[in-house]
């Protein structure tokens, strides 16, 4: 397996708190494995085992990514939402950072026609001669862009199914992991002490309530994601090259 730069040190996720669980009532008992001790009533993550799931991940994502395929990033938490957005786009990635659609995977020509919708009101909206849309009119297609805009604008450049999904909370997200599970997809988690780690493909046993913690998994994963759109840019080039 090879080895995806910028991986954080164990002092710096100590610093950020990814070894942060949940009191001990709250636990699921699938963590067990992941778990290196309670303190004052709260579980400590082994971080070892979290280097282990960040690397697997990140080998896994970094794959995908240089294949071409698509892969999806969900963090509907507040603590979360902004971290995400921005790590997504950094490497043109698909992004729900706001309500999962029920069905949104599942039902994907539906929520395609949304986008397109929204697509549509834009080109009306920017369409300076235009003159047949009243005041009112306008108003009204406006509101109806921001929140369509807010709820598919992550995904708006999605125009077929993603391979994978990246997600933070799976149990906050149960609704889109059940998608994915449904459709097949290969699921990825940052996964708490509260979580069942086996419901998702790929497990990373974390702090996922900590905006500190959240970031610096996020940053490794999209640095490997990078790596891979890298590799496949250069791997496009030698072969254009070889044609010629």
């Amino acid at each position: 397996m090879s080895t995806i730069t910028n991986k954080p040190t164990f002092e710096q996720m100590l610093e950020a708190g990814v070894h942060y669980g949940h009191m001990k009532r709250k636990w699921n008992p699938k963590m067990l494995p992941y778990i290196f001790m309670e303190r004052k009533g709260i579980h400590l993550i082994d971080l070892n085992r979290t280097a282990e799931g960040m690397e697997k991940s990140a080998y896994a994502l970094k794959q995908i990514a240089k294949s071409g395929r698509k892969i999806l990033f969900v963090a509907t938490k507040k603590q979360a939402k902004a971290i995400v957005a921005e790590a997504a786009k950094s490497v043109g990635m698909p992004y729900v950072t706001e309500r999962w659609l029920g069905g949104m995977m599942t039902n994907f020509a539906t929520i395609r026609r949304s986008i397109k919708k929204m697509q549509n009101i834009d080109k009306m909206l920017n369409d300076t001669t235009l003159t047949s849309i009243t005041k009112k009119e306008r108003l009204t297609l406006d509101r109806e862009r921001i929140k369509l805009e807010r709820e598919l604008g992550g995904i708006a450049n999605l125009n077929r199914l993603p391979s994978a999904l990246f997600i933070v909370d799976i149990s906050h997200e149960h609704i889109a992991l059940a998608e994915a599970k449904r459709l097949g997809l290969k699921t990825f988690g940052i996964v708490d002490t509260n979580s069942d780690p086996n419901k998702v493909d790929f497990a990373i046993p974390a702090n996922d309530d900590a905006s500190k913690s959240i970031k610096i998994l996020v940053d490794y994963v999209v640095a490997a994601i990078n790596e891979g759109l890298e590799e496949r840019k250069t791997q496009t080039t030698e072969n254009a090259a070889v044609a010629e």
